[in-house]
């Protein structure tokens, strides 16, 4: 191999390597990975067309197939540069990028049939410039322009200045590139600039994406994680109190312990299912939850009731979101009440549901719930479920010796 192909080496490994890469890379959505393989592949073209018209200019004279490589050579450089908005975002149409795209190609296949406009090979294999030579150049660098703003705002929306300096550098030495390219002729390399910058830019771009995806599957599996950890520290709560509850009314009311076991029974076997998922349930499964520990607990302790005005039952919350808040009612407002009362509501309003839960107890310094202890460990649950699982909101109003009041925020996605 003459020295002069000996960049197609590292350039060919880069381009076989990135390919294999994206190809078995699971961390890359479906659609990103088609872009990129699309990428590749236009840059493999890109470089075999290099190299074709370097040959064609060197040491095969054949002017109208040289004419032929060139145009192509010329119409794909902007249409790699319109596959990265692609990746930064894939839901956009970027008909104006396609329209300058489609113009450049326009432009330089005329030079199949005429040497007024954009260049001629000459008979003897000379490279002519027509007046509008440069509009390849001109396009990319406009088209980098805003490829570079939109990488900007991207990676300023995200708060990742670090990714940033990866996409930004990308962005830099295709501009490089390009300028080069219209000043220097490639008379020692196979290879144009751009042809090399734009190897280096895909695999920046892929190492960019696989950054981005993984920061993305990480961040969702540990809130999956978080939240099967608050099941975790809630869902032993009730049933230790549950069976502390009976183990107490044996010794005082064995008949009461046997209704309470009953009912008990009936909430395992309706409900256990449901307390192992971290999906978002119907509100009246939730409801019905809730209305059996009340049941429970009303047994044991006389002097409360739970009174229900529920008539919206239409919309999804996460699971244990209702009887934490009205256990937390019980147990620290209303038990010391001669007559303590705890209500469960549930209204439509403009733009969701709204859950509330009222109670006439002690009440509470609100900002008792941020601290460290288990008091109200189940009320903090109950707000970072609803906020990460909903998109939801938790508002809490509290007065000593008068009561609290729990409201829930549900949006309704079908407003949206």
């Amino acid at each position: 191999m003459k020295s002069e192909y000996i960049i197609l080496i590292p350039l060919l490994f880069q381009i076989v390597g990135l390919g294999i890469a994206v190809s078995v890379d699971p961390y890359i959505e479906k659609h990103h990975k088609k872009i990129m393989l699309l990428i590749v592949l236009l840059v493999l073209s890109l470089t075999v067309q290099n190299v074709s018209e370097y040959t064609l200019a060197k040491h095969i004279a054949m002017p109208y197939v040289r004419t032929i490589v060139s145009v192509y050579g010329y119409c794909v450089r902007p249409l790699i540069i319109l596959m990265f908005f692609y990746i930064l975002d894939y839901g956009k149409r970027h008909t104006v990028l396609w329209i300058l795209t489609g113009i450049n190609a326009v432009i330089y296949l005329a030079a199949l049939f005429t040497d007024k406009i954009s260049f001629y090979i000459t008979g003897d294999n000379h490279f002519g410039r027509g007046p509008l030579s440069f509009t390849c150049h001109n396009v990319s660098i406009v088209m980098l322009g805003f490829l570079a703003y939109l990488t900007v705002r991207e990676c300023i929306k995200k708060a990742k200045k670090s990714e940033s300096l990866i996409l930004v550098f990308s962005v830099l030495i295709i501009v490089g590139s390009t300028v080069c390219d219209g000043i220097f002729e490639a008379d020692i390399v196979c290879v144009t600039y751009l042809t090399m910058a734009v190897v280096s830019s895909t695999v920046l771009y892929y190492i960019w994406l696989h950054i981005k995806f993984v920061r993305e599957h990480e961040n969702a599996l540990m809130a999956e994680q978080r939240i099967q950890i608050m099941m975790s520290q809630i869902q032993p709560h009730f049933l230790y109190n549950t069976l502390f509850t009976i183990q107490a009314l044996c010794r005082t009311d064995p008949e009461k312990a046997s209704v309470v076991t009953e009912r008990f029974g009936t909430y395992l076997r309706q409900n256990l299912e449901l307390l192992s998922q971290t999906e978002l349930i119907p509100v009246s499964k939730e409801l019905e939850h809730t209305k059996i520990y009340s049941e429970i607990e009303n047994i044991r302790f006389d002097n409360i009731r739970v009174e229900y005005d529920t008539p919206e039952t239409d919309f999804m919350i996460p699971v244990l979101s209702i009887q934490p808040l009205v256990e937390n009612a019980i147990r620290h407002g209303v038990r010391i009440r001669e007559n303590g009362i705890v209500k469960v509501s549930t209204v439509k309003v403009s733009n969701g549901y709204e859950i509330i839960v009222e109670d006439n107890g002690r009440g509470f310094d609100t900002s008792a719930i941020e601290t460290a202890d288990n008091t109200h460990i189940g009320l903090r649950n109950v707000r970072e479920r609803i906020e990460k699982m909903c998109g939801g909101t938790f508002r809490i109003e509290s007065m000593e010796n008068v009561g609290t009041k729990i409201t829930l925020h549900i949006p309704n996605p079908k407003a949206k």
